[in-house]
């Protein structure tokens, strides 16, 4: 049966997107890990997706393209072993929607390798509303853990806090017992970031502009979705010993920094990618969310559109105009 897709294309005058109707014949084959047929019920849009959209970044590595790097829907068929029709599966990044057909689609069609079992304790929507940016939160969360962080050890920071990263970091966080300074320029979102479990909320100025190579210690732990100065500041006041982990640029993509906090305080910078983390790293993230994440806190940062309505929604996300997490039902 026809389906409907948004699908970016190549031509004379550049690349365009729009939304297509598109035949399951259409669809990839020989995928990696053998061939997942999959219905898909919700997708997301994403910073990468916009971008993609807006064609304000380079995103698309092939055309024509199907976008969409994240999806939550019901396997109805399969080559790969693991998985049976039934099966519920999300599907975070693993090159969707950049180099892969991805999740802005009724049908997608997926490498046997890339999904993860959706945990019973979310629905298909719901799984969306986490979305990459709530599986990088938890990534993010499982590397300070690992790295030895501990709510004794003081208050952890999360910068770009009232975006879809932020806000489950802080939830995440919280959930883990720690004192958690939430980082925004909303100051109006204040009460939604303490609904969230954020202790103090602060102006994201006091980060933003650049500061000294080594500044006051104030945190144990840092989630930065920033990056740049922000990430450079965040280093910068992170205690002895301490970790911060980097997931994201929205300030941009450089780190005017020193190796001062590095070699004088021994703080860790951890980088967290993802879109090619291993099987057991994403399962790992997806445990944490359905174990510490209350689903009812995602109702607060969930805005649902229909599939076209991506297209224009891509640039208010750009622009900062988007709270939270952008929920796509594809079937309307």
């Amino acid at each position: 049966m026809p389906f409907s897709a948004i699908r970016a294309e190549k031509g004379d005058a550049g690349p365009t997107v729009a939304v297509a109707r598109l035949a399951e014949d259409d669809l990839p084959a020989g995928l990696p890990g053998g061939d997942v047929s999959v219905d898909v019920a919700y997708s997301t849009l994403n910073y990468k997706d916009a971008l993609a959209i807006t064609g304000r970044s380079p995103v698309v590595r092939r055309f024509p393209l199907v976008l969409g790097i994240d999806l939550a829907g019901t396997v109805t068929a399969s080559t790969h072993p693991g998985w049976s029709e039934g099966d519920r599966v999300v599907l975070n990044g693993r090159g969707a929607g950049e180099s892969h057909w991805g999740g802005l689609a009724q049908r997608a069609r997926i490498g046997g390798d890339w999904p993860v079992p959706l945990p019973a304790a979310f629905t298909l929507r719901q799984a969306m509303a986490i979305g990459t940016a709530g599986y990088t939160a938890a990534l993010c969360v499982d590397a300070l853990l690992d790295h030895g962080a501990r709510p004794d050890q003081g208050e952890v920071l999360v910068t770009g806090a009232t975006g879809g990263v932020g806000g489950i970091a802080v939830a995440l966080l919280a959930r883990a017992g720690f004192d958690v300074a939430a980082s925004t320029g909303k100051a109006a979102e204040a009460g939604y970031l303490k609904g969230l479990g954020a202790a103090t909320v602060l102006d994201r100025a006091e980060l933003a502009a650049p500061g000294k190579p080594l500044q006051k210690e104030r945190w144990a732990g840092v989630v930065d979705s920033v990056g740049s100065t922000t990430l450079a500041n965040a280093c910068a006041q992170t205690r002895y010993g301490g970790a911060v982990a980097a997931c994201g640029l929205a300030q941009g993509m450089d780190l005017p920094a020193t190796v001062a906090p590095f070699i004088l305080r021994g703080v860790a910078l951890l980088g967290v990618d993802s879109v090619m983390a291993p099987a057991a790293k994403r399962t790992a993230a997806w445990e944490r969310l359905a174990r510490d994440l209350d689903p009812d806190l995602l109702d607060g940062t969930v805005r649902e559109i229909p599939l076209a309505a991506a297209l224009d929604a891509a640039a208010d996300l750009l622009d900062g105009r988007v709270r939270g997490r952008l929920v796509v039902d594809v079937n309307r």
